[in-house]
């Protein structure tokens, strides 16, 4: 049969096909409430029909899409299979077109869209097991699903690994949409589902079908059509790291069905020939790895220094605002290579704004990553009226988010119920600069969730909550089981990265005093718990241990090096839709580009090479700082992040 040109013309042609007996039995099937519920026909209505009236009959009732979808239903039944695959064709075609707009509709409904400004991401492939002395090379996103390239190790598995606030979520959503507006995989995938594995808790079952009905946000999803290609789908999973903590065990806390369900994925036992992008943190590969098969390691490293300035700019509407920031920013060796992170510099960007609004002068210039959150934290939280500190506010707000953020630790949660607010006696929409609110459709209601702005905020009250805990013995066991975790580790592959929420306590431990910190948060750190963080410091003194955000810092460094060679990298960057259109919003989010233009590259390769020109902003340098800043910035050294002990 020639192919038809649209569902209308398939529909007919499909009814045109049937033999007298097929089509008298199609037509017993239309009546079948059972079958069809409240869209099955009376006898009367289909009496006397031929094929091109019943066609005509179906479309004057339920329109030419629910027409195929219906007569679809009744040709499975028949086992009619030459016929289904024919007008499941055209279903899914316009299925795909729902979903698009599905994604796109839903990008627009977000608290904070990403869209808009040009800002740079980079992306190095990580060298193999079988090839560690291998250069690290520069990826772009075509390449990770490269659909000219056929492997003997079936479809692709990508791992796109890097710590918190890189950026992973946000190039997921980013992926995803770019794929609904024709511009990511064009002709490649017919579906590409972004799976936050926070939020998968939430099926109603778990099964396949619920999960692909979950992703579309249509009960009525032809979930069976869209899986009878499945080397057609991508399924990226964003944020494994949150569906097990790595050093928890199974036995434990165990899992839920849901996350069974996309472990499943990931060791192919369903859809094997779909292609996977799984997003995670460091501490988590371990267990990752051991469900994998040939995967593809794929590190982002943040933002470039063009970016960063770039995404000053962009999150600072006003240019005398925005020059005041990278100019205090471009003073600190240390803070300048933090906001390589663009999770960081997001709350550099914050910090800076409040200070700015309130008219305050920047007094002091946080040292380590724990200092940053700790100025942002201050900055945020209700103030004191009282100047003694006596007001409960400020200490009631920030006890009750170090519960809830060592509750959700604890018992591996990330997304909350208002009742939890209620309970650690907290308002989410007064704290929108440290929680963030999701609205979730269950049946005709409507549902209300909130989690903390990132899984970092979450770490870092955690964190804190052993400095506020009345049992004063829960940091000691806690330290005690992060240097032991360490000890195992010793000898093997792993990462032995410390975890982000004993690093901000270890931060907090070499703080020569703690008078700065009781005038912040308004409350004394008890003797005990002192002496406590005493021992830590000193059992992780004599432990080799990597910190969060070290190793994109090295990485990062050694693509320094190679552009400062003149080896070409291409980089995967942040995209404005229409770009060359003047738009008057301003987003403060940053988005993919997959190439940058040869005068963007020449541009790329001056800045990185020529970054000693900021050696000489820091008034009080000593020249032995200077001489170290200007190593670092022609990538050849690397200045730490860390405060020493």
């Amino acid at each position: 049969m020639a192919l038809a040109r649209n569902p209308r013309d398939a529909l007919l042609r499909a009814l045109c096909n049937l033999d007298e007996n097929s089509f008298k039995i199609l037509k017993f099937h239309l009546q079948d409430r059972t079958l069809l519920e409240d869209q099955a026909l009376t006898r009367g209505e289909l009496e006397g029909l031929s094929p091109v009236g019943l066609a005509n009959q179906l479309i004057l009732r339920y329109g030419v899409q629910e027409a195929v979808r219906v007569v679809l239903k009744v040709l499975k039944v028949m086992h009619l299979l030459e016929l289904v695959d024919q007008l499941s064709h055209f279903c899914l075609n316009d299925y795909r077109e729902i979903y698009r707009e599905h994604v796109r509709s839903l990008e627009e409904r977000q608290e904070e869209q990403i869209s808009c400004n040009y800002v740079q991401l980079l992306l190095v492939a990580k060298p193999s097991s079988e090839s560690p002395e291998q250069e690290l090379r520069s990826v772009t996103l075509e390449a990770l699903f490269d659909a000219g390239e056929k492997s003997a190790q079936g479809p692709p598995i990508v791992v796109l690994q890097g710590s918190a606030g890189t950026g992973k979520t946000t190039l997921a959503r980013k992926m995803v949409l770019d794929w609904a507006r024709g511009v990511l995989y064009p002709g490649q995938f017919d579906y590409v589902f972004n799976v936050s594995c926070r939020e998968v808790v939430l099926l109603p079952e778990p099964t396949l079908t619920q999960l692909l009905i979950w992703c579309c946000g249509d009960s009525k999803a032809p979930t069976t059509e869209i899986c009878r290609q499945p080397e057609r789908l991508l399924f990226i999973l964003d944020g494994y790291d949150e569906l097990q903590r790595p050093f928890a065990r199974l036995n434990r806390l165990g899992s839920s069905p849901a996350e069974d369900l996309l472990r499943c994925l990931i060791r192919r036992e369903l859809l094997p020939k779909s292609s996977l992008l799984i997003t995670t943190r460091p501490l988590a590969l371990q267990n990752l790895q051991s469900l994998l098969k040939h995967p593809c390691h794929v590190h982002v490293l943040g933002f470039s220094d063009t970016e960063r300035e770039r995404y000053f700019s962009s999150y600072f509407t006003d240019e005398e605002q925005a020059k005041k920031a990278i100019d205090f920013v471009r003073g600190s060796d240390i803070l300048y290579q933090a906001c390589q992170v663009p999770g960081i510099c997001w709350v550099v960007c914050s910090w800076l704004k409040r200070q700015m609004e309130r008219g305050k002068e920047f007094s002091e210039t946080p040292s380590n990553g724990t200092d940053i959150f700790m100025a942002y934290v201050s900055t945020f939280l209700p103030p004191n009226d009282s100047e003694d500190c006596s007001e409960l506010t400020r200490d009631s707000v920030l006890r009750g988010l170090c519960t809830l953020a060592a509750e959700g630790i604890q018992h591996q949660r990330f997304l909350f119920e208002e009742a939890d607010l209620r309970k650690h006696s907290l308002d989410g929409l007064s704290l929108t600069a440290f929680l963030s609110s999701h609205d979730y459709q269950e049946g005709l209601d409507t549902k209300k969730f909130y989690s903390f702005r990132h899984i970092s905020f979450q770490e870092f009250f955690h964190a804190m909550s052993y400095l506020v805990k009345e049992d004063q013995s829960q940091l000691g066991r806690e330290s005690l089981r992060e240097v032991n975790r360490l000890l195992e580790e010793k000898g093997q592959t792993g990462n032995k990265e410390l975890t982000l929420t004993m690093q901000f306590l270890l931060d907090i431990s070499r703080k020569e005093s703690s008078s700065n910190f009781d005038l912040n948060f308004c409350f004394k750190i008890s003797p005990s718990i002192s002496q406590d963080l005493k021992n830590f410091k000193e059992q992780m003194n004599s432990i080799k241990h990597n910190r969060t955000w070290d190793l994109e810092f090295t990485l990062y460094e050694s693509t320094v090096k190679n552009l400062a060679r003149s080896v070409h990298l291409s980089k995967v960057s942040l995209k404005m839709e229409h770009s060359n259109e003047k738009k008057a919003h301003r987003s403060r989010f940053f988005s993919v580009k997959t190439s940058l233009s040869d005068a963007e590259e020449e541009e790329q390769k001056r800045a990185l090479v020529d970054k000693g020109s900021r050696a000489g902003t820091q008034k009080k340098a000593s020249e032995e700082k200077t001489k170290k800043r200007g190593t670092r910035d022609k990538g050849t050294g690397s200045t730490e992040w860390r405060e020493q002990s």
